[in-house]
C-alpha cells in the first residue's frame, strides 16, 4: 500500500516536471532592435578603429559579442584596440597588460574561427596587431599570417568589413612599411591596385603606393641609415629631423670642415650656446652641429613665451623654408656667394604662389632650376606645405648629385 502511494506520488512529480519544462519560456534574445546586431556593431567598431577612436571601437566590439558570443571577428577587433593602447601607453607596466590582452583576444578569435571568412578576419587581425605593437620576431609572424590568409578560399560577399581579399595585401604593405622594407611595401600596394579597378582599398593603396614609391626613388643609389629610414616614412619633417638628415645622411659636418684649410680655425668653431629645448632631445648633437655651421633658416628662434632663443626641434619644416636652408648649404659647399642673389630683380615668377618679392623666391628658384626640389604638376611650388620625409631625402640626394659629393 505504501509502495503504491510512493509510485503514484513519483508519477505526479515526474508529470509536473515534464509539464513545467514544456511550459517554460524560451531564453530571451539579448539584442532585438533591427540594428542591434553583431554585424552592425562590428562594422561600426572597425570604422571607429579607422579614426583611432578606441573607446567607441571597444564598446562596439563588446556589444557585438554581447549580442552573439560566437561572433568571433569581434575578438580580432578587440585585439587591435588593445594593440593601439600598447603603442600609446608609455608606461611598460600598463602597456604589458594591454599586450597580453591583445594576444588573448587574437588566440580566442583564432581557436574558434570555423568558416573561411572568420579565419580570414583572424589572420588579418594578427597582421594588424603585430604591425601596431610589433614585438619579438613580429615581421616573421606577420608574414606567416599573410601566407595562411592567402591560402583560404574566401567568399568576399561574406567579409563584413574587409569586403575584398586584396585587403590582405594592403595591410601586409603597411606592415612592410612599418618594418622599413620599402620595396616590399610598394610591391604589396601595387598588388592591391592591380587586383581590382575599383575597390574599398584602392584609394588607400594608391596613396600608400605613391608614398613608398617616392621613398624608393629617394633612396635609389644611396645608402640610407636607420635615422634616414625612420624619417623617410614621416608625413612631415621637423627642424630636428632635418638637422639629423643633414648630419647623418649628408655628412655635412665633414663636407663643411673639408672646405676650411686651417685646423686652428676649425677647432674654434662651436655653437654659441645650447638651447634649452634640445638639452634632452634625441637629436641634440646634430642640432648643435648645425648651429656650429650657422645654416641659414636653422638658427635658434626667439620665443616670446620663455623670452629665450630656442631651436624648436618639433616645428614642422615648410617647403619654402626647406629651399631657404638648402640654398645656404649649396652656397657654403660651392663657395659661390652669387647664388644668394642670382634671381633678385626678376619681374615675373614661374610659380603662382611665390612672388618675386618673397624673401624665399631666390631660394625656390635655385632649388627648382637645379632639380633639387620639384614643383607640383599644377605649377605651384606649395611654399607653405610641409615637407614629408621622402621629399626631404630626395632633395638631399639631388643636392649631393648636383655638387658631385658621392
Amino acid at each position: 500500500m505504501v509502495k503504491g502511494k510512493f509510485l503514484a506520488l513519483l508519477c505526479v512529480m515526474i508529470f509536473a516536471l515534464v509539464f513545467a519544462s514544456g511550459c517554460a519560456k524560451p531564453q530571451a534574445v539579448k539584442c532585438t532592435a533591427p540594428e542591434d546586431n553583431p554585424q552592425h556593431h562590428y562594422l561600426r567598431g572597425m570604422e571607429a578603429l579607422e579614426q583611432v577612436n578606441l573607446d567607441v571601437a571597444k564598446d562596439k566590439f563588446e556589444r557585438a559579442l554581447y549580442c552573439d558570443e560566437t561572433f568571433y571577428p569581434a575578438h580580432g577587433g578587440l585585439a587591435i584596440v588593445s594593440a593601439y593602447k600598447v603603442k600609446m601607453q608609455p608606461d611598460p607596466g600598463y602597456s604589458g597588460v594591454d599586450r597580453q590582452r591583445a594576444i588573448e583576444y587574437v588566440e580566442k578569435g583564432g581557436k574558434k574561427a570555423a568558416t573561411e571568412e572568420d579565419k580570414y578576419d583572424h589572420y588579418l587581425s594578427v597582421i594588424r596587431v603585430n604591425t601596431v605593437m610589433d614585438g619579438r620576431d613580429w615581421l616573421e609572424k606577420t608574414e606567416g599570417a599573410y601566407r595562411l590568409g592567402k591560402e583560404l578560399k574566401v567568399d568576399e560577399r561574406k567579409l563584413w568589413y574587409y569586403q575584398g581579399t586584396e585587403s590582405l595585401q594592403y595591410f601586409m604593405g603597411l606592415a612592410y612599411l612599418e618594418a622599413l622594407e620599402f620595396q616590399k611595401a610598394r610591391d604589396m600596394f601595387s598588388s592591391v591596385l592591380n587586383a581590382k579597378r575599383e575597390g574599398k582599398w584602392n584609394e588607400k593603396a594608391d596613396k600608400a603606393w605613391k608614398k613608398t614609391d617616392k621613398i624608393v626613388r629617394a633612396m635609389s643609389g644611396i645608402t640610407v641609415g636607420d635615422v634616414g629610414k625612420k624619417i623617410a616614412i614621416k608625413d612631415s619633417v621637423t627642424r630636428g629631423d632635418l638637422a639629423a638628415l643633414l648630419i647623418d645622411e649628408m655628412k655635412i659636418d665633414k663636407l663643411f670642415a673639408g672646405r676650411i684649410a686651417v685646423q686652428s680655425q676649425l677647432d674654434k668653431m662651436k655653437p654659441e650656446f645650447t638651447p634649452a629645448d634640445v638639452l634632452n632631445h634625441h637629436f641634440k648633437e646634430e642640432v648643435l652641429t648645425i648651429m656650429k655651421w650657422r645654416v641659414r633658416g636653422l638658427e635658434p628662434k626667439y620665443d616670446e613665451t620663455t623670452k629665450a632663443y630656442l631651436f624648436k626641434p618639433a616645428d614642422v619644416v615648410k617647403r619654402g623654408e626647406m629651399a631657404f636652408m638648402l640654398e645656404d648649404v649649396l652656397i657654403k659647399l660651392t663657395g659661390d656667394e652669387k647664388i644668394a642673389t642670382a634671381y633678385f630683380g626678376q619681374q615675373r615668377s614661374p610659380f603662382p604662389d611665390v612672388r618675386p618679392t618673397s624673401p624665399m623666391y631666390n631660394a625656390v628658384m635655385n632649388m627648382t632650376s637645379r632639380g633639387i626640389m620639384e614643383p607640383e604638376l599644377s605649377g605651384e611650388f606649395r611654399i607653405d606645405a610641409p615637407v614629408d620625409g621622402a621629399e626631404a631625402l630626395l632633395a638631399l640626394r639631388m643636392l649631393k648629385q648636383r655638387i658631385n659629393i658621392y
